[in-house]
């Protein structure tokens, strides 16, 4: 690749960038200002926070997050071999294939495991 292919990238970010700068400051400058507690409260939602924000989460928010990362990372493999699935042919249906039964085999092991489950 040259520097002539990068062109249209730079074109879009110089002109890009002041328009994502302008409608961040301008809503600032010609909004409204009217402060009042409840909108300084750290949640605006009008009930008063009962904890310190600092608090412990149960071990299943972590878990929840730790198995959407993994289960969601499938989708990153998906997209380019549905891509390039003419130039795979079958050996590109069948290594799939091992991966997402590599997947389901893990699935339903931490479904076995009951990390889904909510106490």
């Amino acid at each position: 690749m040259t520097s002539a292919d990068y062109l249209p990238i730079l074109i879009l970010i110089l002109i890009a960038a002041p328009f994502a700068g302008i409608a961040i400051l301008l809503p600032s400058v010609l909004g409204p200002k009217n402060p009042n507690r409840m909108k300084q409260e750290a949640i605006e939602s009008g009930m008063i926070p009962f904890a310190d924000a600092r608090r412990r989460f149960p071990v299943q928010y972590y878990m929840v997050a730790v198995l959407f990362i993994i289960f969601d990372i499938e989708v990153i493999f998906l997209f380019p071999w549905a891509v390039s699935l003419n130039q795979l042919k079958i050996f590109g249906l069948i290594e799939m294939g091992v991966f997402l039964g590599i997947l389901l085999i893990g699935y339903l092991y931490v479904w076995k495991k009951g990390a889904f489950e909510w106490e």
